[in-house]
């Protein structure tokens, strides 16, 4: 028979009651995202860049030095778009 003075969900109703909204540090998760958001931003950089290269260089009539300058061109234009701003640290 169960024990009445300790329930199953004892531990469950004790984290309920300690939990204060809006009192958890969350700096991890924030740098966590930073970083996902920055991996993912300068990754699709780099696979355009990459896709951008391979087109001009295998597509009928193309040569490897347009491909390379249309990937740099990319790469550079891409780089001051995506760069962070000053103002940006909230």
């Amino acid at each position: 028979m169960a024990d009445a003075h300790n329930p199953a969900t004892a531990e469950a109703d004790a984290d309920a009651t300690a939990y204060v909204r809006g009192g958890m540090q969350i700096n991890e998760q924030a740098a966590t995202f930073k970083l996902f958001m920055d991996l993912a931003k300068w990754g699709s950089l780099a696979v355009a860049c990459l896709l951008l290269f391979l087109t001009l260089w295998f597509h009928p009539g193309g040569n490897l030095m347009a491909a390379l300058a249309g990937a740099v061109v990319l790469g550079g234009v891409g780089f001051f778009a995506l760069k962070p701003k000053a103002d940006a640290g909230h």
